[in-house]
């Protein structure tokens, strides 16, 4: 896998005509494009088509979160749009997890299309210890709990998670090589921390054993967006 299918540029804007901007002046530089919440909501599925149609991949990033069926459905929808991945969140249990995977790997075989990888949420990021332990009342660590979300992302026969990178060395110990490891959170020294509480440089993340490596406001936020990539695909190439 080279450097630049493992940078993946996030899309955290809220125009359809802007994203695609992004996405053709960037085209040359990033094999995957993330699509969230925000461009999503304000542009629905046809961001997704523009993307593919440039030949890039794209990791469907809405976090779902909900009863089983809900979740198997709208897993089987993201696998009928194509992207390359998506994920769920780890903390709706097992059950969510195996039947979202059940569902996609049927829907997938039924209309003889390549299958998404699934991957599942630990713990935000933008979390801390405090914040898991005073206001989501989760006594225990939360490597602990990134550890028990791993542990049953992988028991449920999801392809991976997204992780902080500095769970990403535990992970890679607890589920093995073959199990992916998307890492959000992810800041050169030159760039602001803006809302994230468990940061780490593009370099340390790749040594700690990360797949890919999400970054948004680090890139689109430079003087120079442009260089700012060459940068950061320069720092993993060292690691």
């Amino acid at each position: 896998m080279s450097i630049n299918e493992r940078l993946v540029l996030a899309l955290d804007v809220d125009d359809f005509s802007y994203a695609v901007e992004l996405v053709d002046k960037f085209s040359p530089y990033v094999g995957i494009f993330k699509v969230g919440l925000e461009l999503h909501t304000a542009a629905g599925a046809r961001i997704i088509e523009e993307i593919h149609k440039r030949g890039r991949k794209v990791f469907l990033d809405l976090k779902f979160h909900d009863i089983p069926n809900t979740v198997a459905k709208a897993g089987a929808a993201a696998a009928r749009l194509g992207v390359f991945m998506f994920n769920v969140h780890a903390s709706g249990g097992l059950d969510m997890m195996k039947k979202c995977m059940d569902e996609v790997v049927n829907v997938c075989l039924k209309n003889n299309i390549s299958r998404p990888r699934i991957i599942a949420v630990t713990i935000l990021t933008s979390m801390s210890q405090e914040i898991l332990k005073q206001e989501l009342g989760i006594q225990h660590s939360l490597r602990t709990q990134v550890r028990h979300l791993a542990g049953l992302a992988l028991k449920a026969g999801l392809d991976g998670v997204v992780a902080s990178a500095q769970e990403a060395a535990m992970i890679r110990g607890h589920c093995g090589g073959g199990f992916l490891i998307v890492t959000p959170g992810i800041r050169p020294e030159w760039a602001s921390a803006d809302d994230q509480q468990r940061l780490m440089t593009p370099k340390k993340a790749i040594r700690e054993g990360a797949d890919y490596l999400v970054m948004g406001r680090a890139i689109l936020n430079h003087d120079n967006p442009v260089r700012a990539i060459e940068l950061i695909q320069s720092e993993m190439a060292q690691a």
